[in-house]
Formats: C-alpha cells, structure tokens, sequence
C-alpha cells in the first residue's frame, strides 16, 4: 500500500502568500523552498555547534555531535537532490516547443 504524499504546507519555516485572484492564503513554491534551504541551513549551524562544544570539551558526547553531523548531512543530500530535480525540470520544460 503506497502511503500518501503529506501537504507540503507542514514544512517548517515555509510562510504564507496571499493570493489576489482568490484572497486566500496558499503556499508558493518559492517560499516553501526557501524555508526547506533555511532549515538547512540551521541543522549544519547546529551540527557546527555540537562539533565546536565537543573539541572544546563541554560536555557535547560524541553520539549527539556526531547524530547533528548526519542530520546536517543527511538534508544537504536531499536539498541537493531536489535541487537536481528542479533543474532537470527546468532543462526538460526550456527544450518543449510551443
């Protein structure tokens, strides 16, 4: 059984557009990309943090650092994937003949 694709609205750091044709509020992709990239950029800060706090020595064990590591790397991965996703699109999209 395939398991439903969840509303992208849920991802955190996305924000709301209005829309004029409409009034109502939707989720433009743009924005929902930019948080996406946001978040990323917050886990590697983090997984910089833990890494800084465990060569200090205070108190960071090396199961979190080295967790906030992967996490960081791990969404780094996917954003780039998305990001060939995206341009791959674009290529396939710039090559139709209308």
């Amino acid at each position: 059984m395939a398991i439903p694709i969840s509303d992208l609205s849920s991802l955190p750091g996305a924000s709301p557009v209005s829309s004029a044709a409409s009034g109502s509020r939707e989720w433009g992709f743009v924005e929902t990309l930019r948080g996406a990239m946001d978040q990323v950029q917050e886990l590697s800060a983090a997984a910089d943090k833990s890494t800084t706090a465990l060569i200090e020595g205070s108190g960071m064990d090396v199961h979190s650092a080295m967790i906030a590591v992967e996490k960081a790397d791990l969404s780094f991965q996917l954003m780039m994937q998305v990001r060939s996703k995206i341009v791959a699109a674009y290529q396939e999209i710039s090559r139709m003949q209308f």
